[in-house]
């Protein structure tokens, strides 16, 4: 299955690995590796996870408080965001069209 990042995603996941790594050396990569553990599980188990909508969902980072959020498309997983758990739940609803949720 392919892998694609919004690019409102991309950006959060590449803040989010700059910001660790300014906290402790290498928390970014620790970061990085668990998101990927993450993508890999969903890969594995598409369906398993939280239902946010008739096409989005989302699964939770193990070690770090954040979130996938996640379309499953024709042979294509689409990250829609990488979120804090703390952010405001629906900023992602507004990254796609009301037929894409």
């Amino acid at each position: 299955m392919n892998v694609e990042f919004l690019n409102s995603a991309e950006n959060e996941f590449i803040d989010a690995v700059a910001y660790y790594n300014l906290q402790s050396e290498r928390l970014g990569f620790e970061f990085a590796a668990e998101v990927k553990r993450t993508i890999d599980r969903i890969i594995k188990y598409p369906n398993a996870w939280t239902r946010l909508s008739k096409r989005t969902r989302r699964c939770r980072t193990n070690k770090f408080p954040y979130e996938i959020i996640y379309q499953i498309r024709t042979g294509t997983m689409l990250i829609v965001a990488v979120m804090h758990f703390r952010r405001d739940p629906e900023t992602w609803e507004s990254r796609l069209k009301p037929e894409e949720l």
